[in-house]
Formats: C-alpha cells, structure tokens, sequence
C-alpha cells in the first residue's frame, strides 16, 4: 500500500469517526432560553454519554435541576446566567435571561379554571394586539364564546380541556377541569393538606428514619346558611388523576418503610396503611388511614376541631408509572348518610417530597473541591455503599459516632436503647446490625405531634438537644454546597433548600412566593418569616411549636416589617398589637398560635379558606387552585360572599378579618358605616388607604360588574383597588 492509500484510508477512517461522533454528540433543545421570576422552562438533553451533570453560571439569577434527560431551568431574579449541561465527553451551554415581568403583551386571568357541569366562568382578556379569538380543545367538555374582553367557559360534561386566547401576536392556555358534582349548589366542600408539604427521608427506612411517610387530609362542608354541617353525611377521600393524567393509587410498592416501621416505632399497620399518631401519648392509637386509591376511604369528624379528617396517610412522591409527582391529587366527597345522595365533592393535593435528605454534603464521593462536602466526610471515609439511598444515611451514622465518641450521654442513650436492639457500640453497628435508627428516640420532635392529647409522642431523652436545636446550630456554620455561603447567611436564599424541599419540589409556592420588591426581585423568603438557622435553633424555642403567625407581617405596620422577619433573634413569633388578621391565642394548647390549628370566620378554619401552610393561595402548582377556582370562580382566598352564601348576608364587620360585605349589596349601606372604625371594626383606611384611594387589600381578585346606582354601572378588571374615587370625587363628596 502506497503513502496515498494510506493517508485516503486514514482520512476516510477519521472522517467516519467523526461522523459517528457527531451523531451521538450531547445535544441540547433549546439552547437559549427567556423566562419571568419564578417560571420554569425544560431543556431536553439528548445523545448524551455517561452521567450528566448540570450547573449555573449564577444561582441567584437561574437555578437548574437535571433528571431523566430533562434540565429544568428556574427563573430567580431578573438578569443573564449560562447552564452548563456536561457529560463525560463534551459540555454544551443554555444561555438563560430572566426577566421580572411581562413587559406587554397578551394578559388573562385566571389562568387556570375548574367549574361544575351546566356552570360557567369568565376569563379576563387584556393587553391584546388586534383581533381576539377563543378556542376549546374538547366541546364536548367546555365551550368557549369572547365579548367585550371577556371569555365565557361553559362546563358541559366531566372532563378535562383546554382553553386557548389568542390575539394577533401571541396566544395563552387555559387548562379547565370540569366536576361532575350534584347538588353542589346548596352545599360547599373545603379540603386541604395540613402543612402544604410533608416530607419523607428518602425510599429506604432500613437505616434510619426522621420522618415517615405521614400525610392529614381535613375538610369541612358548609350548607348555604353559611353553617357548618357534621351530622348525618359521610366524607371519603380517593386517588384521581392530576391535569397532567398522573395518578397515584399506591405506596407500599414504592418504599420498604412496612418491612421496618414495627422496629423504628412499634407499630405495625397493613401495607399502604398509615401509621396514625393521635391517642399514642396515652397508648391508645387511632386506627391508622389508607393510602389514597380508586376505592373511597373514609374520613372521620374530629369533633374538637370541628373538621373531618384522614391523619397520618401514607403517600409518597411517586405515581403509579413511576415518575415524580410530588403533588397527587384526591377528591373528598361529601354524601347524605341516609340516601347516599352526594351533596359536595371537592379536589386537592397531599404534597409529599423526598427532597428531605442530606445528599448534598453526605453522600460519598471521589470529589475533594467543595468545602461543605470535605467538612462531612468521616475522618476515616466515606462508606461508598453501593445502594445511593443507604449511602448517605450510613455516612451520617458514621459521623455521628465519630463526633460523639466518648460523649456519656450519647453512651448512655444507647445503653437505654439495648432492649429496643441499639449496639453500644454505635449507631452504625445498630443499623448494619438490623435495626434502623429513629433520631427521635434521643433527639425531641414535636413533628410527632399527639393532638388529641396536644403533646409529642417523641420527647427525646434527658440532656439531648431537640432535633430541630441540633440540626439548626449544627449546621448554621456549614458552607452551603452551592453558593459557599454559610447555612446562617440572611443572604442565603437557598440555604434552608439544601434539608427542606427544595429547589424541585417547591415547599414555599404559595401567594408569598411570588411577591416582589420594585425591582422585581423576589421580596420574601423562608427567613423572611423564620429567621435564620440560628433563630430556628434558638435552645429556648420549641420547634414546629413556636412559628412566626400571620399578623407577625400582616399588621397595621406591616409595610416597615414585611420581608424582615416574623420572629425575634430566639425564634419567637413577633405578636404585635393588631390582631385584624391573626391567628387564634392558645390553639392548640395554651401560649401557642399556630396557623394550622386556628379558625375564623364562620367556624372555617383558616387553611379551608387561605389554603395550607407555604401554599396559600394562589399557589404556584396550578392543581392547589382548582378548588378555590370551583367555589367562587377564581383562584385565591375563598373571599367570595357567594360561595358559602346563596344570600349575601348584610354586615358592616361580620365578615371574614371584620370585613364589611361587598358587591353590588354593600352600595347602599356603606354610607351609614362609621368611616373610622371601632374597637371591633378596622377603619375604612386599614384597607383603602389613609387617601381612599385604595390599596392591595381593595383589590378584586376577578373582574366584576357593580351596580353603582345613581352612578352607573361599574365595569372593574382583576387587580382593580376600589376606592372612594371608584363612584366619587374623594372619600368626602
């Protein structure tokens, strides 16, 4: 073979490879990407080789998460930032803007429906370029017509449809959910999850457990009296799909937390049966609750709290393909007892993640750059077990005897523990050896909270730091494995994401998520209302126990306290004198106050109405808003008159938080009302401003027209702040 053969061959050789090459090159689509504060978009990744890894150029500006060939990629503050998408052989680059918000263009609300079969709703149309068009993806399931900005849905049958607006420029969706719900007129069904995210530490229970899978479903149902109704109807709860078509009708496949739940707590319930905390303390345990499934499971009537309830569900974060979905959806249904004539029916979440787990810093590596991750690693290693979800959970034991080695109290605990199978020596040891760890059996939690007899089943062992105190202090100083920002930093806004969840899962969703300051960057975040790290590890605060309250922010001075802080340097909550918008003295036990437990107006509690806690309402998950949508025709507090009323009764403060009634009723009597207020009533400028020209609080949630009178017909967008200048000339015509 000749010198030219060789180098043809050669070439024709390389150019094969290289063809080869480029076929199986890492791809990404797209690869640039503009998004709003708050919004996520996908990037899908393919043609990759090996495992992907994913980082931002800046956190602060975009975040990105990677799984199963997708990067999601979060919009934090409005700037640029690069994602880099890198396998084993090449990188490639997401060039991401952020913007704070639309700067024009087509604007609808609300953006999500859920409506009643023969029902209608109406959507919001402004900002639009040219001719408006409306469209429905199924008639048979909702119709659409569009007349003066305004497009009308009509529920035809139960089902699920989308709703699409369009202008000459652009076009928006609607997804709308139809419910098939008879007699839904004369009653309202209110449920909701208790804590907006329940967390589970991991699939595995086999080496130990912080929290198990433990969900509360409550719900109240209202007659058109505005009354509370708990005689003679039955409630049940079930698995039903989500608007993405997941389901979620079983968990006792998806976790061995049923093989070790009798070693961690000495219960034992049936697969996909909860573990049920209530009547513990006095060693009478209600019987636990089922996961949710096609087959209707009862609720009973908590008669003390005046709610139905399903305590300590079991539910975890993955639906019946397989795939994430931190939010299943269930539907209550309310019947007659005696006909069995169903009177109400009403769809929500029981949020649960798995994003609760130290991976972060703990999990074995070969890395040896990052500085949260060398300050974890046991002095004599990392264990590299080859199972991911024991691998962190063992590191940890090894480093817990490690640091106590020595300690008497941490020997002594273990002594105390040698009948429940515990080794002296160690935790480790205890595991390996086959039992697995329950932090809570040393360290108090009142997350293992009793509240039939108001106290935790889990109060530690004298001497040891609670479990919230010795997580918090511990780690305050910690570098945070991604920004290299200490845990503690005030600045550190995704400090408390590297434990609680998470940048994926969205703990905190709900309308403070999305509040922003005047440059649009996000203006509250978890320390906002928390504190930082050492303010939750406060040795004189009770964790789950001492929680900032509502009116620690929404006070007559809230404008100088909002985004500061709802408790003091020791975690307390920061009680200010004004109590229009509070939570209740002393519930559940005296000298607490917690959201979760307090009740307002008409004996609803306050989650039935603002949605549950971290995911109030409007929620960012768009599912958490279809109930409030299909009670009073928007997503929001339930703030309608109408939605529990078939009379909108006549009140200048028996409302909810002292409010007047509103509508086209209120025109005739505010004239009479006393403009500054009394002791039971807050002034008119608590809400419209000290100028009557109206503030956020004045805000319709949903376009409305009023009848004025002898002023006219009133025609006012969403968003609109009524004021006095909305019929007159100023607050004293």
């Amino acid at each position: 073979m000749n010198a030219h053969t060789f180098i043809f061959r050669f070439l024709l050789v390389c150019l094969g490879f290289s063809a080869f090459s480029n076929a199986y090159a890492l791809e990404l689509k797209p690869n640039s990407v503009e998004i709003l504060v708050g919004q996520v978009t996908k990037v899908t990744v393919s043609k990759y080789s090996g495992t992907i890894s994913v980082t931002s150029s800046n956190a602060n500006i975009a975040t990105v998460d990677y799984s199963k060939g997708i990067a999601s990629i979060k919009g934090v503050r409005a700037g640029s930032a690069t994602v880099t998408v890198k396998d084993r052989k090449t990188s490639k680059r997401v060039e991401v803007k952020v913007n704070s918000a639309p700067t024009s263009g087509l604007t609808i609300s609300p953006t999500v429906l859920a409506i009643n079969v023969g029902s209608s709703a109406s959507i919001s149309v402004s900002n639009a370029s040219g001719t408006v068009s409306t469209q429905s993806s199924d008639t048979t399931v909702a119709s659409v017509s569009y007349a003066n900005a305004t497009a009308t849905v009509k529920g035809i049958k139960a089902g699920s449809a989308t709703i699409t607006i369009r202008d000459s420029k652009t076009s928006k969706a609607v997804p709308v959910t139809v419910l098939n719900t008879t007699a839904i007129g004369d009653y309202t069904l209110l449920a909701w999850n208790d804590l907006g995210m329940h967390c589970m530490d991991g699939l595995d229970f086999s080496v130990f457990a912080i929290l198990p899978p433990y969900n509360t479903l409550h719900a109240q149902l209202k007659d058109k009296n505005g009354k509370l109704v708990s005689n003679n109807v039955l409630l049940t709860y079930e698995a039903v799909a989500d608007s993405s078509g997941s389901i979620n009708t079983s968990s006792a496949n998806k976790t061995n937390f049923w093989s070790w739940v009798g070693e961690l707590v000495g219960l034992n319930p049936a697969p996909d049966v909860g573990v049920n905390l209530d009547g513990l303390a006095s060693g009478t345990p209600m019987p636990g609750n089922k996961t949710p499934s096609l087959t209707p499971a009862p609720m009973s009537y908590n008669m003390a709290y005046e709610w139905f309830e399903a305590e300590g569900i079991p539910v975890t974060p993955f639906d019946d393909k397989g795939n994430k979905n931190f939010y299943p959806n269930v539907k209550v249904v309310a019947k007659d007892a005696l006909s069995g004539k169903v009177l109400a029916s009403a769809t929500t979440v029981l949020p649960v993640s798995d994003e609760m787990t130290c991976k972060g810093c703990h999990a074995s590596t070969d890395a040896n750059n990052n500085a949260a991750q060398i300050a974890a690693k046991p002095k004599t290693g990392w264990l590299f077990d080859a199972d991911p979800d024991k691998d962190w959970k063992r590191n940890i034991l090894h480093l817990h005897d490690e640091k106590q080695a020595g300690n008497k109290l941490f020997n002594d605990a273990l002594t105390a523990l040698n009948a429940k199978g515990y080794k002296s020596s160690g935790l480790l040891a205890t595991a390996d050896g086959g039992q697995p760890v329950l932090c809570v059996a040393c360290h108090a939690s009142n997350a293992y909270f009793d509240k039939e007899n108001k106290t935790t089943v889990m109060g530690g062992m004298a001497g040891i730091a609670s479990f919230t105190q010795s997580l918090h202090l511990k780690h305050a100083e910690v570098k945070d494995p991604a920004t290299q920002l200490t845990l503690d930093s005030i600045d550190n806004r995704s400090a408390c994401y590297q434990c609680h969840p998470g940048s994926v899962t969205q703990c905190l969703r709900g309308a403070m998520a999305t509040a922003t300051d005047a440059n649009g960057d996000p203006s509250i975040s978890c320390q906002s209302c928390h504190g930082n790290m050492k303010a939750v590890g406060s040795a004189t605060r009770q964790g789950w126990f001492n929680e900032p309250t509502c009116e620690s922010c929404h006070n007559s001075a809230a404008p100088g306290k909002r985004a500061i802080s709802g408790v003091d340097a020791t975690g307390k909550a920061i009680v200010p004198s004004d109590h229009t918008f509070a939570t209740n003295a002393n519930a559940p036990v005296p000298g607490l106050n917690l959201y979760r437990f307090s009740k307002g107006h008409g004996g609803l509690q306050c989650e039935a109405c603002h949605g549950s806690t971290h995911a109030e309402y409007p929620s960012s998950h768009a599912d958490e808003n279809l109930q409030s949508t299909a009670v009073q025709g928007h997503a929001g507090p339930v703030a309608e008159c109408k939605a529990c009323h078939a009379t909108i009764p006549s009140t200048v403060n028996g409302g909810p938080h002292g409010m007047h009634t509103t509508g086209d009723a209120w025109v005739n009597q505010h004239e009479d009302a006393n403009k500054n207020g009394t002791a039971s009533t807050p002034s008119c400028s608590y809400c419209h401003g000290t100028t009557s020209a109206g503030t956020p609080l004045s805000a319709i949630k949903v376009a409305k027209t009023i009848n004025a009178g002898e002023f006219g017909t009133k025609n006012w967008p969403a968003g609109y702040q009524v004021s006095c200048f909305s019929c007159h000339n100023g607050p004293n015509p």
